[in-house]
Order: structure tokens, then C-alpha cells, then sequence
């Protein structure tokens, strides 16, 4: 094996086991990847391989040594097993496109740490050894990418009850006590009563709307209260509230007020409430201080406003050619003087006023009465006058102690008692009630529609009512009142006197006052 050793001995380059640096890059001072033994350039590969021609050559031609073809054989597979062994000696590796310098790891040499500082890239899957690491749920190797676009996926945040916001506050609740309440949960302390805004503590409670209430306060807020005695009005068996109301004034009182004998006022009939005095007239009958106010209490105080009703009457081309006495009487004259009327019609449950036709002597006041001690009327002066009969029309009798507005309207309509009697009208009941409460509510409504109260003379100095009976000056209550008269007549349920008035006032409408009366005169009915 001489030729072997000519061809090492010709090579300047040893194996040893040293180690070599290279730079990469441009950094003369970076450091590459250490190896073992010499770098073989490829040139020197090629001599080798001509030193092995020329070295067999000579061997074949000296002839010096004969070689079984076996064992040169032998011999040839043993050279060049060495000779490769030879040339594998710790070369370098090859990186990527086949260049031996190792690549940058973002312009570093060194290649990454893995986890506990390993250069070797982590196992993945089951511990098989592989390193490659596993596809994501669109196959694509790379992590999905979350919210800003960081591979880091977003931090929860747990609540150990579940995410539960206060209706009260908006804010997280917690740990600790918490209601379940009107479809939202609560701080106990948010849980607070809509009128009071104090947190309502108590195992029930009320709602209106969608808002809590304490259960004394949903009752203070929204359960009717009596008008009269100003307490909560009870319910009744089947736990329902029941209560009584005023048709117009819609005065809302407990049913019992009906029949334990409280007091009404006999001009608008609203019920007396616990805190208001009502005024006692000697003939039992009570008044409320704002029907007060106005009320006719004498015969002279009524002149003036009976003057302006002859003048309403005039204005209707109706005017009365007889002197027709009017006078003001307690309820008991009037009681008296129907009952000495052969022919008449008298509304029901109480008459307050009478167009008379036979003689009597009547019990008149003459002097307002004055009020005392209780609010009681007292010192009431009255006097004896005689009716004579001069024609059809003895008196009018109108009942003391009514507002200005409730009086006239009686007037108004027995005064059209007395003008269908002196011009010979003879009707049945329901039309001649009838045509006077039409020509009534027509008086209410053209004092309602001027707002005067007639001329100043309609007024005497000595009534409490001149501060409200002047022109222009009528108070809302006198309004108001005014309204209810007139409601009062348009609704009452008496077949003579409510529907007398609707198709009185039906005809009216149609064809006009003038021609209805002359309707009725001839034929005794209202015209259809």
C-alpha cells in the first residue's frame, strides 16, 4: 500500500482536531458554528484521484507483484472505503442553496433559545420526536391571530356568579347578597322605593310602571283617598277598591258617607269634607262657603236680579205685561204653598220654586239672616204677604239661600210658567216643564257666554255677594257652578222634567224658539 501512503505524504493538509472559526457576513468578528479537522478545497480531490491513476499505472507496468483478481478486489473496496472515510472527515454542513455559511437569525448569528435554553427547537405532538409544530384549525401552520392582531389570545375575565349588573347602579355584582327583582337584579342597597328613595328592605313590595314602591307608600301615592274624610277608601269583600263619585265634580268619597248622614250642599251637592265648615241654615239645609259667597238671601236682595231676567225676557220678544210678585221664602213657606195649589208641578225630591195661581198668604224674608256661633243663620226676619189673584199669576216663590246663578236659572223658568199662563197656553206636563228648562238653560248659558252678571243695579250693597256679581268680575267657582246648572238640567233622569227639556230643546234647535212655541200652542207637542 506504498501508493497510499505517496498520496498522503503529497498532501500538505492534516487531519487533527482542531477547531476553526469563520466569520459570516460582514463582521470580521462574528463568530461561525466550530467544526473538526482541516477544510478539503475541491482541487485537492483532484489530485488524489491522479495520484491513484498513475500509482496503479506503475504497478501494472513493472509487473512486480501478480495479484489474484479477488483479492485486488479486496484491496480496491478496502481503498476506497478509506478514501472516503478520508474525505468525510467533520467537513462542514451546507446550509439552504448549498453555501456553507450558516444563515442570520435577525442579523444574529445565533440561532434562537428554545423554552429552557436549548438551541433545538421543541418536540411536538405525542413525544414521537417531531419537530414540526402542529397545523391550526384552517391548516395553516401559523397561530390564529386575536382582537389587535396579536397570536396571543385575549385574558377572560371570570365573575364567579356570572356577569350580573345592578338595574340601580350599572355596576358588577359580586360576591355577597344580591335581589332578583322586576325581571333585573339588584344591591340590596340599589333597591330603593320610587317615592321615598329609601332601599326597600321588606319581603313585599309594589310596583307601578316598572318602578318599586315601599308597600305604605304605592298606598300613600296611588290608593284613593275619601274627599270627605280624607281617609283611604276600604275595599270591599273581594278585595277590590269601591267608591262613590260625583257625576260633575267627580268628588270621589267612601259609599259608607251615603247613609251615615253627611251633610250636602243644597246648591251644588258636593259632599261637606272634615275640614271645611259648612254653612246651617235655620230650615236644616246646609251650604258650602263658595255657593256662600253668592247666595240670594232676601226678597229685596232679589229684585235686581229679577229685573234683568224681564229684561232677558224682552230680549226673546216674551216679555211678562204683569206685575207678577216675587218672593223669597224658607223651604217650609214653599212646602206650604204647594200644598195649597190645586194645579201644579213640582219637581222632586225637593221643589225650589213655585209659579203660583191662587190666593195665599205667604211667609216672605225680609232681612238676610246673619250667622253665629257654629256657622248657624240666625236672626232671620219674615213677614206675612198677601197674594190677590189679578190675573192667572198670583207670585213667584223662589227658596232662599241659593247662589246667584241657581237662582236666576229658577227664576227663568217659572217665569216662563207664568207667560205661557197669562197668554192662555194650556199644555200637558212634560211640555210645559219642558219648554221652561229649555228657556232655563238658555239664561245659564248667555250669563256664561257674556261673564256679566247684569247691569250695577243687579245688586244690592248689602249682599256678600257684590264682590262677584259685578261686570266681568265673576270668580271660576261662579263658572264652574255655572256649568254644573246647566248640566244638571241637561241630564236629569225625570221623564217630565229631563226629557221634557231634551225634546224641547231638540225642537229648538231644528226650528228656532219662535216657531216650537208656536208648534206647541196649536197642536200641545213639540215639533218633530
Amino acid at each position: 500500500m506504498g501508493w497510499l501512503s505517496k498520496i498522503f505524504k503529497g498532501s500538505s493538509h492534516k487531519i487533527s482536531e482542531e477547531h476553526c472559526h469563520e466569520n459570516y457576513g460582514g463582521d470580521p468578528n462574528t463568530d461561525g458554528p466550530s467544526c473538526s479537522g482541516d477544510i478539503w478545497p475541491e482541487n485537492e480531490n483532484e489530485d488524489i484521484d491522479r495520484a491513484i491513476a498513475l500509482s496503479l499505472l506503475e504497478e501494472n507496468q513493472k509487473g512486480k507483484n501478480v495479484i489474484d483478481f479477488d483479492s485486488q478486489l479486496e484491496e480496491d473496496e478496502q481503498f476506497a472505503r478509506a478514501l472516503q472515510e478520508s474525505l468525510n472527515v467533520d467537513s462542514p454542513p451546507r446550509y439552504g442553496n448549498g453555501n456553507t455559511h450558516p444563515p442570520q437569525y435577525g442579523g444574529n448569528p445565533h440561532p434562537p433559545q428554545y423554552g429552557n435554553g436549548n438551541t433545538h427547537p421543541p418536540r411536538y405532538g405525542n413525544g414521537n420526536g417531531n419537530t414540526l409544530p402542529p397545523r391550526y384549525e384552517n391548516g395553516n401552520a401559523y397561530p390564529p391571530r386575536y382582537g389587535n392582531g396579536h397570536t396571543y389570545p385575549p385574558i377572560p375575565m371570570y365573575y364567579p356568579m356570572g356577569s350580573r349588573i345592578c338595574a340601580g347602579c350599572n355596576a358588577e355584582i359580586g360576591f355577597g347578597r344580591y335581589l332578583n327583582c322586576l325581571n333585573a337584579v339588584w344591591h340590596p342597597e340599589c333597591f330603593r322605593c320610587r317615592a321615598c328613595n329609601v332601599p326597600i328592605s321588606d319581603y313585599e313590595f309594589s310596583t307601578s310602571g316598572n318602578y318599586p314602591y315601599h308597600k305604605s307608600c304605592y298606598k300613600e301615592s296611588y290608593h284613593p283617598k275619601c274627599d270627605v274624610c280624607k281617609h283611604f277608601i276600604p275595599t270591599n269583600p273581594a278585595g277590590l277598591i269601591e267608591y262613590r263619585a260625583h257625576p260633575f265634580w267627580v268628588q270621589k268619597y267612601c259609599p259608607s258617607h251615603e247613609h251615615d248622614n253627611t251633610p250636602r250642599c243644597c246648591s251644588c251637592e258636593r259632599m261637606e269634607a272634615r275640614d271645611t265648615a259648612y254653612i246651617n241654615l235655620n230650615d236644616g239645609r246646609k251650604l258650602c262657603l263658595e255657593c256662600l259667597d253668592s247666595a240670594i238671601m232676601d226678597t229685596s236682595e232679589c229684585q235686581p236680579l229679577y229685573l234683568d231676567i224681564q229684561e232677558f225676557y224682552e230680549g226673546l220678544n216674551m216679555k211678562v205685561e204683569q206685575q207678577v210678585p216675587l218672593l223669597l221664602v224658607e223651604r217650609e213657606a214653599l212646602n206650604e204653598a204647594r200644598e195649597g195649589e190645586r194645579n201644579g208641578h213640582y219637581h222632586m225630591p225637593e221643589t225650589r220654586g213655585l209659579c203660583l195661581s191662587e190666593e195665599q198668604t205667604i211667609s216672605t224674608i225680609s232681612r238676610r239672616p246673619k250667622f253665629g256661633a257654629g256657622n248657624r243663620a240666625t236672626d232671620i226676619i219674615t213677614e206675612p204677604y198677601k197674594l190677590t189673584r189679578l190675573c192667572e199669576v198670583t207670585a213667584i216663590l223662589i227658596l232662599y239661600g241659593l247662589p246667584r246663578l241657581l237662582t236666576g236659572s229658577i227664576l227663568a223658568h217659572e217665569m216662563m210658567h207664568a207667560w205661557l199662563r197669562l197668554k192662555g197656553y194650556r199644555l200637558s206636563q212634560d211640555v210645559e216643564e219642558g219648554i221652561c228648562q229649555v228657556i232655563a238653560h238658555m239664561w245659564l248659558d248667555a250669563e256664561l257666554m257674556s261673564g256679566s252678571e247684569g247691569n250695577s243695579a243687579s245688586t244690592s250693597s248689602l249682599s256678600s255677594s257684590s264682590n262677584s256679581s259685578k261686570k266681568g268680575t265673576r270668580s271660576q267657582f261662579e263658572k264652574k257652578i255655572g256649568e254644573f246648572f246647566k248640566h244638571q238640567i241637561e241630564v236629569d233622569i225625570s221623564p217630565v222634567y229631563g226629557d221634557g227639556y231634551r225634546a224641547g230643546q231638540q225642537a229648538v234647535n231644528k226650528y228656532g224658539l219662535r216657531r216650537t212655541l208656536d208648534h206647541i200652542r196649536m197642536t200641545g207637542t213639540f215639533p218633530f
